[in-house]
């Protein structure tokens, strides 16, 4: 092959050519060029497709929110919620650590102390959900089940301070009592009967 036939810049057989419209060359043209390119009718089918949408009814896929709302999905990580046990009413959380080790956005805090008891017992218990990425790995390596996400996704605030402490997150005793806790559904969720199986020890865990 020779260095003439690289040269060459010749377009293949069967190349279609793109003939372009000539720009007008003043206002009247212009003002032609618009009304042609208008009458064509795809403005009138845009209007009436619009106007039809406008007058149709039970047709509407618009969401009034606040009064409603779109389902959430069972795997959807929002904010986190503290659960209760079933039968005693006490919480959940054991004081283990387990979350604030995990933690990789490092958000999670957490103390402790020994009750009468020699029980480990949360004294405080707080979230900072403006450095929290909803990974979900402290509900993960949680062996109580005792922090869980929830649905609750409104979570706007003027102040920081007003989310992530222990009292936003535990289950309210009214909320509790009325049955409405929702329960992890997958693998090792608690039954029916979970603390007729709980001995009392007096280890610190």
């Amino acid at each position: 092959m020779s260095l003439e036939q690289f040269k060459k810049r010749d377009a293949t057989p069967g190349y279609i050519y793109f003939q372009a419209e000539e720009k007008p060359k003043n206002a009247w043209e212009a003002f032609k060029r618009v009304v042609r390119i208008s009458i064509k009718g795809e403005l009138f089918v845009g209007l009436w497709i619009v106007l039809r949408e406008m007058i149709t009814k039970g047709n509407s896929h618009t969401v009034q929110y606040p009064a409603e709302k779109l389902p959430i999905g069972p795997r959807y990580r929002a904010i986190h919620k503290l659960l209760r046990l079933l039968e005693s009413e006490n919480e959940r959380c054991i004081g283990c650590g387990l979350c604030e080790k995990i933690c990789i956005a490092n958000c999670i805090r957490m103390d402790t102390r020994l009750d009468e008891n020699g029980r480990k017992q949360i004294t405080e218990y707080s979230i900072n959900f403006g450095r929290c990425i909803f990974c979900g790995y402290c509900a993960e390596v949680c062996p109580e089940l005792a922090i869980v996400h929830s649905g609750d996704y409104e979570n706007a605030s003027e102040q920081r301070a007003h989310y992530g402490l222990k009292e936003d997150m535990l289950t309210p005793l009214d909320t509790f009592r009325a049955k409405e806790q929702k329960e992890f559904p997958g693998f090792g969720a608690l039954s029916e009967n979970a603390d007729s199986f709980v001995k009392k020890t007096p280890l610190a865990y």
